[in-house]
């Protein structure tokens, strides 16, 4: 087992992405902006396994910021998709709610390597 697979926070990421998809795929959005959302949630758990194969902290903490600023362009997108009416204000909550906690758990991570 590689060491980004016990992590919850790498967990929570590869859930959300599933979410993501099974939205993508019940979907009628354009082409750029479900290819958008589709790269942004995969690099947060992307950005979260490479950084767990670094081997000093400086390294480890560079991916990991880059996995939440995939959580923020997530966010971006989904605030977008409400705004114009592509998601109900239900499933925005919900994809808003598990974007909070991946920040703020990535935060975490990289405060313990600052």
């Amino acid at each position: 087992m590689f060491d980004f697979e016990k992590l919850t926070v790498y967990l929570k990421a590869k859930q959300f992405n599933k979410k993501v998809n099974v939205f993508l795929s019940n979907s009628t959005l354009d082409r750029t902006t479900n290819d958008q959302l589709r790269r942004a949630s995969f690099s947060i758990m992307l950005n979260i396994a490479e950084g767990t194969g670094r081997f000093t902290k400086p390294d480890k903490r560079n991916f990991y910021v880059i996995s939440r600023g995939s959580v923020f362009e997530c966010v971006a997108i989904f605030d977008y998709l409400k705004d114009i009416g592509s998601i109900s204000e239900e499933a925005f909550d919900q994809f808003y709610a598990e974007l909070e906690e991946l920040s703020k758990m990535l935060f975490g991570l990289i405060k313990q390597l600052s």
